[in-house]
């Protein structure tokens, strides 16, 4: 792949992955476990990019976070605020509205392929 295009790629991601992150937050989640669920439908993120992504929603009180020292392991689960939830909702609708719009356009080009 082009750097031209690894770069448009990440660019697209980039958004993407923080709505694939919130829709798994609605029940709390420890970074591995959130990291499996992406990945069993098919999106994958590297850890040096989730615990980033996950400081920074906790900064914007989109999530909030605690630790779980019950295990022999003490973990830190991620679960959405209720203004993440909010925020969550929104995000979705808009990101139905805009792939609706996209898919559109990306068959008209297809059409226009064809001619």
């Amino acid at each position: 792949m082009s750097t031209l295009l690894n770069s448009l790629t990440t660019e697209l991601r980039r958004g993407t992955l923080t709505l694939a992150v919130l829709s798994q937050l609605r029940t709390p989640q420890y970074g591995y476990s959130l990291v499996q669920l992406l990945e069993q439908c098919g999106i994958s993120i590297e850890q040096s990019t989730l615990y980033p992504l996950l400081r920074r929603l906790e900064k914007q009180e989109l999530v909030t976070s605690s630790w779980d020292t019950t295990e022999n392991r003490p973990r830190r689960y991620y679960v959405l605020t209720p203004y993440g939830i909010e925020i969550f909702q929104q995000l979705k609708k808009e990101w139905e509205k805009t792939s609706q719009e996209l898919s559109l356009l990306l068959k008209g080009d297809e059409t226009d392929e064809n001619d």
